[in-house]
């Protein structure tokens, strides 16, 4: 009755209700209209006739087109650090789901596009990466129409650009650091923290041993890391200089930064299974669903809203600032059980104990 009323008052009002009733659609478009509500078949090419006040619509283009998934820094098999992005040609193949499926069709092809490419280079060396890029994207073109295709969007091509190579793989770095000898009370460091170290007091001593106080320009060393280094009074308080803070004192530190401000960012509860170097398993919580929060040994009250399960080593990184959630994802050094979403709202913990010091 409705659409019979505005079709007769359409009639009526004609011509001037044909300015805004009439339609032109050019052949590489679509139009998907809504009448009360319900989606209607494509209409187009052609003139299409809009009935007013209870049409909506929306224009889709079937052409391809293209958009860039901006450099990323992201650690290959060997540890070397590249800046790698991507180049992604697309095209809508069913406009009714393309409305119908997702928000942003754009937004959302990039973020699967970036996903996918970030989980497959993670697993291969700096090399396999030169080699094989073309290979690697016609791998990364398959993974993302698996996941586009329910969307109505098929991704055509995906070419890999690699920006720069920011630090060369674990296995190229021989050379003054590999010959320093080693620095008491540093035996237990690792990675870039005990590269940096070592190669400072092994300048020092040269300095001091030579009695001149301007370094040569071939002893420097530069270091990139994907994420912030910890702040240093994070590190003193942890205990000895260095050192590492141990799961009770993680622990401690959390504690005083829970509130209710916070409880009503993150709103849910975790449980975190953590791997001792040992081979056993201790598990934490933090619940942050309701009151100011509360954090401690063994499992929450109910059932937790998302289970994590972290090394010990990953989950200090994790707190210190070294590893973000999203990386630790999806590099596998966090495996999460839940809602992804609410687990990545973990790092609102870490800022607020940042925000403390």
């Amino acid at each position: 009755i409705i659409t019979f009323l505005v079709f007769l008052l359409m009639v009526v009002t004609f011509p001037i209700s044909g300015w805004f009733a009439l339609k032109i659609v050019p052949t590489y478009e679509r139009m998907i209209i809504f009448r009360l509500g319900r989606i209607r078949a494509p209409q187009g090419p052609g003139v299409v006739l809009l009935l007013p006040f209870i049409d909506q619509w929306q224009r889709v283009d079937l052409r391809t087109r293209a958009f860039s998934v901006p450099p990323c820094k992201l650690t290959s098999k060997d540890g070397a650090v590249i800046s790698m992005g991507a180049d992604v040609q697309f095209r809508v193949w069913d406009p009714v789901l393309s409305i119908m499926m997702v928000k942003d069709l754009i937004a959302a092809t990039r973020m699967t596009a970036q996903n996918a490419m970030t989980k497959t280079l993670v697993r291969k060396s700096l090399r396999e990466i030169q080699v094989e890029k073309l290979r690697i994207g016609e791998q990364l073109l398959l993974e993302i129409n698996d996941m586009t295709k329910s969307w109505g969007l098929e991704v055509d091509r995906v070419e890999l650009s690699m920006e720069a190579v920011l630090q060369p793989p674990r296995e190229n770095l021989v050379g003054p650091l590999a010959t320093t000898p080693p620095v008491p009370r540093l035996e237990g460091l690792d990675g870039t923290v005990q590269q940096l170290a070592a190669h400072f007091f092994s300048n020092t001593l040269a300095l001091a041993g030579s009695g001149t106080g301007t370094p040569e320009a071939g002893d420097s060393m530069e270091t990139v890391n994907e994420v912030e280094p910890p702040t240093a009074p994070l590190l003193a308080a942890a205990g000895s200089a260095w050192r590492k803070p141990s799961m009770d004192e993680l622990l401690s530190a959390v504690e005083p930064v829970l509130s209710e401000a916070l409880v009503g960012q993150v709103g849910a509860s975790y449980q975190v299974n953590i791997a001792l170097p040992s081979g056993t398993w201790s598990t934490y919580f933090i619940d942050l669903s309701s009151g100011s929060g509360r954090a401690g040994r063994g499992v929450p009250e109910g059932s937790p809203d998302v289970i994590l399960e972290v090394a010990e080593k990953d989950l200090q990184d994790l707190f210190l600032g070294d590893l973000r959630p999203l990386s630790a994802y999806m590099s596998g050094r966090l495996q999460v059980k839940g809602d992804l979403h609410l687990a990545l709202k973990l790092e609102e913990v870490v800022k607020a104990m940042k925000q403390r010091r």
